[in-house]
């Protein structure tokens, strides 16, 4: 397109096409849902998610064409469905703080169930407010390529020609739900680990008793999940392989040299508390705790000095971003590009306003409860105004460059975390007080920022296939509130689901929300910060060290440290697995040059891999939900067998390793056929 031809949406402004009604309205609810379900789940375990723009699009195009409904509705379904992944993103980045953090002590209460619902539904609205103000500039600046947006609007057209890749979304979801069917009755296992040992010392207690003792190492198998090599598979070989690298940095060097040193230690002091047996069992709870107490805090430091480093080197299009959205507010004040197409007619600004401002007494309401301090309160409501617009360009800007899959809201979220822990200590608010205050800033800021970017997503789309901003902002509404008010359940279900399935109780960093399984990294890292800000108990010495460790890594140019660290911060099992999809994807790369295809063919099989991946994701997560909700209700599953091998487990790898090369390949189609839009970019 010339720069002078004027932009022609692909329905006409002066169409009246059925868009904002019932039925696409409930299919964008369901799928908000369910979608940020399955990525609340994703989030918890691997730290990660993924945009939910691409499959709420073949979704919703799926069904509403057999409903023979129109472009602009299956465009509303896909702005409400894809909603409710960022409101999920930025409730398992912050919400599980609280539990981690102590603030609070059991996580289901219907107080609890208050305060985040509110947090959501309030950092929501302030979100949508913001990016209403925003939309003009952002989805119309030629500078800015939304290529997640554009691959989404080109799935519509498609689809309007008669193309679909729903098919191979539905079937990775069937089998991504039957493998983890199979794993939860014990059909396979889940994973096999194994300690080995190092050569056997003596060491004394006291004056006469000697016990023999070694150190060791932890090996261990990837963990047997489709959701995290489709994870893999998504973010490629190179990635993959720095998470990777995370994980063997960790339990193939740090582990077992502290072991080597602490071990003789950790051995009498459980002799010494009438342990008689010291096997392998022992040595593995013993290398978990190394883990868990030392290394964990290390990659803490590390992920805090990385999201430092991203937001350094965005500062470019973050300086962009602010300077956009200050123009913009000037616009809106002054009338300037006041729409009268239907195109680009956005909700009044009267209305937008007026939401901001309740907004704004709502959030001092509820920080005023957490602080317990009206001057606290007032301070706080008034960086969250400042900082949730400011990370609301941002987050918009980012989007627009890089798309919202690679939007680095954790690290916003933490600068402002910090910024509002040392405010709360300068005014004096310190306690549990001062640390709810504080993780309730950065809740808010980080939901704020996740729906204003993934929103801005769907108004780049809704701007190319001609849909009408008002309707879709008012959609996102209805989606943020369902979201925020269900969002909430999974978390209780899977955090109950884990304490039951172990047959314990909540123990921090064991089981639950921030324990072995849901792990939670964004969450623990806020309420580390904000128990060490404020509390004053942060281990220092370790978190300097993974500073140091990541600086480190910046100076050798790691491409993401932040990968780096977080591997190093999920069990190996996790980063393992991660690495198998990451190798899929770069075994079918390797198919996919062999074949010597052209760029159409390539973008086909990345179309379609993208989709079979989201579905292994989405099939787990939905059986995992499941489960835990069927242990939360103490209704018992069949378990096949009581000792399964792993033997069976290795071919659930090559199942899913056929899957994820043999059907992209399949789809290449010919050389001379028109290439569509690649789905991540």
């Amino acid at each position: 397109m010339s720069e002078n031809k004027p932009f022609v949406p692909f329905v006409s402004p002066d169409s009246n096409m059925a868009e904002f009604t019932i039925r696409a309205l409930v299919i964008g609810l369901i799928m908000s849902v369910v979608l940020g379900a399955a990525n609340a789940y994703l989030g918890l375990k691997a730290g990660m998610t993924i945009a939910a723009t691409y499959p709420a699009a073949v979704i919703g195009m799926a069904i509403l064409r057999i409903m023979k409904g129109s472009i602009l509705e299956e465009n509303f379904a896909r702005t409400v469905g894809s909603i409710g992944e960022s409101v999920a993103a930025g409730a398992i980045f912050t919400i599980p703080a609280f539990l981690i953090a102590g603030v609070w002590t059991e996580f289901y209460t219907l107080q609890h169930y208050l305060e985040a619902s509110a947090i959501m539904f309030i950092g929501g609205v302030v979100g949508i407010m913001f990016v209403t103000i925003l939309r003009r500039v952002m989805v119309e600046d030629k500078e800015l390529p939304f290529p997640e947006s554009v691959a989404a609007s080109e799935i519509h057209k498609a689809g309007q020609g008669g193309q679909s890749g729903a098919k191979f979304l539905f079937w990775a979801m069937a089998l991504g739900a039957i493998i983890q069917i199979l794993k939860q009755i014990q059909f396979f296992a889940a994973s096999w680990e194994k300690f080995i040992a190092f050569a056997s010392k003596k060491i004394m207690i006291g004056k006469t008793a000697s016990v023999e003792a070694s150190g060791g190492a932890l090996l261990s198998t990837p963990g047997v999940s489709p959701a995290y090599m489709g994870v893999g598979y998504i973010i490629g070989p190179n990635l993959a392989a720095l998470n990777f690298t995370g994980g063997l940095l960790a339990w193939g060097l740090f582990v077992p040299l502290l072991l080597y040193f602490l071990g003789p230690e950790l051995v009498a002091s459980l002799q010494a508390g009438g342990v008689t047996e010291i096997n392998d069992e022992t040595w593995i709870g013993l290398a978990t705790q190394v883990w868990r107490n030392i290394v964990r805090p290390v990659a803490i430091g590390g992920m805090l000095m990385s999201a430092a480093f991203t937001l350094f080197r965005m500062r470019k299009s973050l300086g962009a971003g602010l300077s956009r959205a200050v123009g913009d507010v000037k616009k809106a004040a002054t009338g300037t590009h006041a729409g009268e197409v239907r195109t680009e007619k956005d909700m009044n600004f009267k209305w937008v306003f007026i939401g901001l401002a309740l907004s704004s007494v709502a959030i001092f309401i509820i920080y005023n409860y957490f602080a317990g301090n009206v001057t606290a309160a007032l301070v706080a409501t008034i960086v969250m105004l400042v900082a949730g617009f400011f990370f609301a360009a941002v987050s918009g800007y980012l989007v627009g460059m890089i798309g919202s899959s690679n939007n680095p809201i954790s690290g916003l979220t933490i600068s402002t975390l910090i910024i509002a822990a040392l405010l709360m200590v300068a005014l004096g608010v310190k306690g549990m007080e001062g640390i709810s205050a504080v993780l309730g800033v950065a809740a808010v800021i980080c939901v704020a920022a996740a729906v204003a970017g993934e929103m801005l997503q769907d108004l780049k789309v809704g701007h190319i296939l001609g849909g009408t901003p008002w309707k879709m902002q008012v959609g996102d509404l209805f989606g943020v509130l369902l979201a925020s008010a269900v969002m909430f359940f999974p978390l209780m279900v899977l955090h109950q689901g884990d304490i039951i399935a172990q047959g314990k109780g909540f123990i921090p960093g064991e089981t639950g929300l921030g324990g072995a399984n849901y792990s939670a990294p964004q969450a623990s890292l806020m309420a580390i910060l904000a128990k060490g800000i404020v509390g004053g108990d942060m281990a220092w010495p370790l978190i300097i060290v993974g500073i140091l460790m990541a600086v480190g890594f910046i100076l050798v140019k790691v491409k993401s440290p932040m990968l780096v660290c977080v591997g190093m911060y999920l069990p190996l099992e996790t980063s393992f697995a991660i690495f198998i999809g990451g190798l899929i994807k770069g075994m079918l790369d390797k198919f996919s040059a062999k074949k010597k295809h052209n760029e159409a063919q390539k973008a086909r099989v990345e179309n379609t891999g993208v989709l079979l991946a989201s579905g292994l994701i989405a099939g787990e997560a939905l059986v995992g939900l499941l489960f835990a909700f069927l242990a939360v209700v103490e209704i018992k599953t069949p378990i096949i067998f009581e000792h399964p091998s792993f033997l069976i487990s290795l071919l659930v790898f090559v199942v899913v390793a056929f899957v994820l090369t043999k059907y992209p390949l399949g789809n290449a189609g010919k050389p001379d056929e028109p290439a569509p839009p690649t789905a991540v970019m």
